[in-house]
């Protein structure tokens, strides 16, 4: 069970590169086992093209090794914190894809400013707060996933599968490994999108909720009619 893990997620990680979402070395993608007990995932500066299954560590829910003899992706203990308190995702995949993170960076939240960005996610992206000093040098990574916790206190995590770290890059999320990065493929495309829109016009108005909805529960919804069954 943990191989065919071990080889999702190193299919994932290799596939950040094909969807241009990844500079240099700045990203990791992470899945968790069927029992939630071990997570598999990227190992600390590892080159993609050179990643291969044996490669991919394996950690428990506190981010110890368990596994594997390189050292895990250092925002590992973001990765366990989401796997923790988020109890219906499968898959996280973490980038510094360029419009998403030019948000992050901004510290804004993408708004939905049409159908496109409604098919994957319901409503703006949000944003965290900023972590405090202290939050920093504690413990900088369980700190960024607490704050990602905190921000969706009153969010659904499957309707919005994205969150913006204030100041660092984007997170997405899904059922499965290959859905967090769908996600991730979706939040930097809708990223663009809104960037350009705005370039255009500044006051570009919000998508209408009615538009919203329709379009969020045709593909999400419990009567969802998109693609086949």
């Amino acid at each position: 069970m943990l191989e065919d893990l071990k080889t999702e997620v190193c299919n994932a990680n290799r596939a950040l590169v094909d969807e241009g979402l990844v500079t240099l070395k700045w990203g990791n993608v992470s899945g968790i086992c069927s029992e939630r007990r071990h997570v598999a995932i990227k190992p600390s500066g590892v080159p993609y093209e050179e990643l291969t299954p044996g490669h991919i560590v394996i950690v428990d829910l506190d981010g110890a090794v368990v596994e594997g003899d390189l050292r895990p992706s250092s925002d590992t203990r973001t990765h366990v914190a989401l796997y923790r308190h988020f109890e219906p995702i499968r898959g996280i995949t973490h980038t510094h894809s360029h419009y998403a993170t030019a948000f992050a960076q901004a510290r804004r939240e993408i708004p939905c400013l049409g159908t496109t960005h409604a098919d994957h996610f319901h409503g703006s992206v949000p944003v965290t707060r900023v972590l405090s000093a202290a939050e920093v040098a504690e413990s900088y990574e369980a700190s960024t996933g607490t704050a990602i916790v905190e921000r969706f206190e009153t969010l659904d995590p499957l309707g919005m599968p994205a969150v913006l770290v204030a100041g660092h890059a984007p997170f997405t999320w899904g059922r499965s490994v290959q859905e967090s990065l769908d996600n991730a493929v979706a939040l930097e495309a809708v990223a663009e999108m809104t960037l350009v829109t705005l370039s255009l016009d500044a006051a570009a108005p919000a998508l209408e909720e009615h538009v919203l909805q329709k379009h969020h529960e045709r593909k999400h919804g419990k009567d969802a009619y998109y693609g086949q069954k």
